[in-house]
C-alpha cells in the first residue's frame, strides 16, 4: 500500500504488474516501471532517509520521491514469476494470460491494464522472450562485450489489435535492465516465499518525457564504499576505483546507451567496459556518447556544462554529505531537431568514436540527475556511522573533470 508521500503517483485501485525499467544501463539492483511516470525499486532505509530530508537545491538533481508501495512475488502455474505492487487491497485476475504462453517462451513479465474508459475491457499484454533470445541476451552480457540492440529484439505482442487492427511496433531495448531483473526475481524467490511483502521506493520515470533516452550513467567520486561495508566488500571497491578512472578522474563509466541515428538502433556499453578504460578511454567514451551515428552533438554540450556547473554549486554547500556509491546520469534525447541534423561523413564511428561536428543554433533538452543512495550519509541521517565535515571532495573532483573534459570537446580538443 502507497505510504504517505508528497504525490501519490497513480488514483489506479487495482494491483500493479511491476516491468522491467527498459532503459536502465546501470547498477546491480532491478529498476521496476510503476507506470509511465513512476519507477519503483527495492526499499533501503538510508536512501528513504535521503529523499525524506532532500536540501531544497539539490531537488532538481535528484527523482522526484513518490512514496512507498508494497509488493510481493507471484509464481503462476508454469513457474513464470511475476512482481505485483499493491497501491491498495483490490487485485485483479490475470489468469488468461496463462493460456496464452507459449511452451517455445520464457514469460519474464506481463502485465494487466484496465482500458482508459470507464467500464471498458481489459486490455492485456503479453511480453515472451524465446530461450535463444534469452540465451544470446546473457551471453552478451558478459564482461567487456559491447552491446548492440540490433542483436536483442524485444517482442510486445499483443493479445487485442488496436481499434484499427494494428499490431504494437517491434522494438528492441539494452540488455540490462533485463539481466538485473531476472537476477533479482531469483534472489527473491530464493530466499522469500510468495506472501512475503517487500517495500519499495516510488520515484519519477526521468526518462519518461524522451522518445530514444540516451543515457550515460557515471559513477561518481574518488571512493564508492559505504561506512557500513565489511572489510572484504572495502577492500574490493577500493581496488576497483584505484584499477579504473574513480581514482584519477574521481568518475567511471558504470553504463551507457546512446541512439543511432543512422542504424535506428542503440548502442550499448555496460559496467565492465566501463570499469576498463583508460582516461583517454574515457574522453572517447565520452565524445562516443554525444555522437548519434552521424555527427557529433555539439548543441548539448553547453545546457549540458551549464547544468554540471550548476550541480557543481550546489554539491559545494552540502556540508556533512557523502554520496559514496551513487550514480549521476546525463540524460538527452536521440530525437534531434531538424535543423541540428548533418550527413554522415565517417562511416567507421562505432570503432573510432570521430564524429564530425555538426553546429546547430537549437539548444536540444537535457538532464541532469543524481541516482542511487543506498551507501549516501549526512548528519542526522538513519543508521549514521560517521560524520563528515565540509562538502564531498571526491565528488566534487568528479564533476570538475567531468566539466573539464566537455569544455575540452567543445573546444574541439
Amino acid at each position: 500500500m502507497v505510504g504517505q508521500s508528497p504525490r501519490e503517483p497513480s488514483e489506479s485501485r487495482t494491483a500493479v504488474l511491476l516491468e522491467p525499467f527498459v532503459h536502465q544501463v546501470g547498477g546491480h539492483m532491478s529498476m521496476m516501471k510503476y507506470d509511465e511516470h513512476t519507477v519503483c525499486k527495492p526499499l533501503v532505509s538510508q536512501e528513504l532517509s535521503f529523499y525524506e530530508s532532500l536540501p531544497l537545491a539539490m531537488r532538481q538533481f535528484t527523482p522526484q520521491y513518490k512514496g512507498i508501495v508494497s509488493v510481493h512475488l507471484k509464481k503462476d502455474s508454469f513457474g513464470n514469476l511475476t512482481l505485483i505492487a499493491s497501491p491498495s487491497l483490490q487485485t485483479e485476475s490475470c489468469g488468461r494470460l496463462e493460456n496464452a504462453i507459449g511452451d517455445a517462451s520464457v514469460t519474464m513479465w506481463h502485465k494487466c491494464k484496465r482500458a482508459a474508459n470507464t467500464g471498458a475491457s481489459s486490455e492485456h499484454t503479453l511480453v515472451k522472450w524465446s530461450h535463444t533470445q534469452l540465451t544470446k541476451t546473457f551471453k552478451d552480457s558478459c564482461p567487456g562485450k559491447m552491446l548492440l540492440r540490433t542483436d536483442l529484439q524485444y517482442r510486445a505482442d499483443s493479445l487485442l489489435e488496436d481499434a484499427k487492427g494494428n499490431q504494437p511496433e517491434k522494438n528492441s531495448y539494452n540488455p540490462w535492465g533485463l539481466h538485473c531483473h531476472r537476477q533479482h526475481l531469483n534472489r527473491m524467490s530464493s530466499k522469500h516465499n510468495e506472501n512475503k511483502l517487500h517495500q519499495f521506493l516510488l520515484l519519477e520515470n526521468v526518462v519518461s518525457k524522451y522518445s530514444y533516452p540516451c543515457i550515460l550513467d557515471l559513477k561518481m567520486g574518488t571512493r564508492q564504499h559505504g561506512d557500513d561495508a565489511s572489510e572484504e566488500k572495502k577492500a574490493r571497491h577500493i581496488k576497483k576505483c584505484e584499477q579504473s578512472t574513480s581514482a584519477s578522474l574521481g568518475v567511471r563509466i558504470c553504463g551507457m546507451q546512446v541512439y543511432q541515428a543512422d542504424t535506428g538502433h542503440f548502442l550499448c556499453k555496460d559496467k565492465y567496459y566501463g570499469r576498463k578504460l583508460s582516461p583517454e578511454g574515457f574522453r572517447q567514451t565520452l565524445r562516443q556518447f554525444l555522437c548519434n551515428g552521424n555527427h557529433l552533438r555539439t548543441d548539448l554540450l553547453e545546457p549540458i556544462i551549464l547544468r554540471l556547473k550548476a550541480l557543481l554549486s550546489v554539491i559545494r554547500k552540502q556540508s556533512s554529505y557523502r554520496f559514496y556509491s551513487s550514480s549521476l546520469l546525463i540524460i538527452y534525447d536521440g530525437q534531434e531537431q531538424k535543423e541540428n541534423t548533418a550527413p554522415l561523413d565517417n562511416h567507421l564511428l562505432f570503432q573510432k568514436t570521430n564524429c564530425t561536428t555538426a553546429h546547430g543554433t537549437h539548444h536540444s533538452r537535457v538532464d541532469v540527475r543524481m541516482i542511487d543512495f543506498a551507501h549516501t550519509t549526512f548528519k542526522g541521517s538513519k543508521g549514521n556511522h560517521t560524520t563528515y565535515d565540509g562538502p564531498d571532495h571526491g565528488y566534487i573532483f568528479g564533476l570538475e573533470n567531468l566539466i573539464k573534459i566537455l569544455q575540452n570537446i567543445s573546444e574541439g580538443k
